[in-house]
């Protein structure tokens, strides 16, 4: 009787070593597998996260740059048309729109000088803003996905165009 129980002891025990050895094995297999799974879902999820941010900065721009041509035209309707400073307009709207973009960091290069153009003609103020793209790749860097292609795909300029009739 006492040999069978130390044979039945030793068989459990090598059955437990073989168990551990399999479940070792399979934890292993499962640490493996939980690393690409892992890497396969943050490709994704970066994706996303880096696409939000690269196009919300054009967003921002574009909205910054809607606001300030039509501040710089607001600004514009309440100067008294018979006096003297109606004739210089056109500096008036640019002065409102780099005032109105003053917020804007150096990285972006935006040069009201460069990127404003106001005209006045038969009673008409225009104020267009064209910023190229090429600034906002500065800023954030251009990705390149292999099925997707690029991130962000903008215009090869961001163009704002905002006007009023003051008179006939």
């Amino acid at each position: 009787m006492v040999r069978s129980k130390q044979n039945r002891d030793t068989c459990q025990s090598i059955e437990a070593n073989t168990h551990c050895a399999a479940v070792r094995r399979s934890q292993k297999q499962q640490q493996g597998a939980a690393a690409i799974e892992f890497a396969a879902i943050f490709i994704v999820f970066f994706a996303i996260f880096y696409g939000t941010v690269s196009y919300g900065l054009p967003m921002l721009l574009l909205q910054s740059f809607n606001h300030a041509a039509t501040e710089a035209v607001r600004h514009v309707v309440a100067i008294n048309p018979t006096s003297s400073g109606f004739s210089n307009v056109q500096n008036e709207a640019r002065t409102v729109v780099a005032n109105r973009l003053a917020w804007m960091p150096s990285a972006l290069a935006f040069d009201p000088a460069q990127h404003v153009t106001t005209s006045f003609a038969q009673g008409e103020l225009s104020v267009v803003i064209r910023y190229p793209s090429a600034n906002v790749f500065r800023v954030v860097p251009k990705l390149v996905l292999p099925v997707i292609g690029d991130i962000p795909k903008l215009p090869t300029e961001l163009t704002v165009r905002s006007g009023i009739k003051l008179y006939e």
